[in-house]
């Protein structure tokens, strides 16, 4: 997908992938809300869309949160602040509604006329195209719409994000935070088959109180003399 999406929209793919960052939470990304000396993303805002309007609101649960980036995901971002500035965007802020106050932010990720980028439009017009380019999906018939399922949508790279940095052996606790989970139990219940050998490490540490090696025929009694 990083590869065959266009190339605006190259650095969606690399957030989503590589910092586990909703599409909305992508869409309103500004450059002041990547802090390169730290290593850190600052989760501040999305863009959403409502009733056929577009507009700010904080991240899903009403809480930002800040996010490690990678060394590899902060050279991705260079090189697109290089190719593609970032624009200003006015939006209302909290809601669709025109009466609310609006606010301002320069944003990573616009369209060509620097506009905020609509999820709908996205879906139909990036993000499936480049999954059919990446072969996930089929070409649809002519005439016909495009196929796929939630499986295929955004939130995959999310899922995929998650389950790179459980099997590496990072905290449960730690990933809930950069996921913006409310708590780690919500973590567990969509991502505990990622655990690596899940157990393993209480199971060893319960062989050694009781003086097992691995590969013996017979249990050493050593910790059994202590109890």
């Amino acid at each position: 997908m990083r590869e065959v999406i266009r190339a605006r929209y190259r650095i969606a793919v690399v957030l989503g992938l590589g910092c586990g960052l909703r599409q909305g939470e992508v869409f309103g990304l500004s450059p002041a809300d990547i802090d390169f000396e730290r290593g850190v993303v600052h989760v501040r805002r999305q863009v959403q869309l409502l009733m056929g309007r577009l507009f700010f609101t904080l991240p899903k649960g009403g809480r930002t949160r800040v996010v490690d980036m990678p060394e590899a995901v902060a050279g991705e971002l260079t090189d697109h602040f290089a190719e593609f500035p970032a624009s200003e965007v006015t939006l209302p802020w909290g809601g669709p509604e025109p009466e609310r106050k609006s606010r301002t932010f320069a944003l990573i990720l616009t369209t060509t006329y620097g506009n905020a980028v609509r999820a709908n439009s996205f879906n139909t017009q990036v993000w499936k195209p480049a999954l059919m380019a990446a072969g996930v999906i089929p070409k649809p018939a002519e005439g016909e719409r495009w196929q796929g399922s939630r499986k295929d949508g955004f939130q995959m790279l999310r899922h995929i994000y998650a389950s790179v940095i459980l099997e590496a052996g990072e905290s449960v606790i730690t990933l809930a935070r950069w996921l913006g989970h409310s708590s780690p139990v919500t973590t567990l219940h969509y991502y505990a088959h990622f655990l690596p050998k899940a157990g393993a490490k209480g199971r060893c540490a319960i062989n050694a109180l009781f003086g097992w090696t691995s590969g013996e025929s017979e249990p050493v009694p050593l910790a059994a003399e202590r109890l």
